[in-house]
């Protein structure tokens, strides 16, 4: 789902700025638009050096990371492997991400919708 955010514009149309906050933001030339709008990531692209093919990559990497630590898991599960049987820098490194995960799951006990 994507968001609102504010961009100003030059004479040529191309965007200058962005803002999350419309406060303050009377001016000319300012606009909103969707944060996937094609010319918000373009001028992100230009401003961190990044494209949207690195950036894909990078998501597919994470979720392979995710795949990875599934396949762990059972393996460990079905006693294929002892979890011990890892080298120490993975073992932390997995228990790091899985706390990490467990914090993030209680963060999100409540939709949107639910909230006080």
């Amino acid at each position: 789902m994507s968001t609102l955010i504010y961009v100003r514009k030059n004479a040529d149309g191309r965007i200058v700025a962005l803002s999350r906050d419309p406060d303050g933001l009377t001016g000319p030339g300012w606009v909103s638009l969707p944060d996937d709008d094609p010319e918000v990531l373009e001028f992100i692209e230009e401003l961190t050096g990044q494209n949207r093919e690195d950036n894909i990559l990078r998501d597919s990497d994470l979720s392979f990371v995710r795949v990875l630590e599934d396949v762990i898991d059972l393996l460990v599960e079905r006693s294929i492997i002892r979890f011990t049987d890892l080298p120490l820098p993975a073992q932390t490194k997995l228990l790091q991400r899985r706390d990490r995960r467990k914090q993030q799951q209680g963060l999100k006990l409540l939709g949107d919708e639910d909230l006080i």
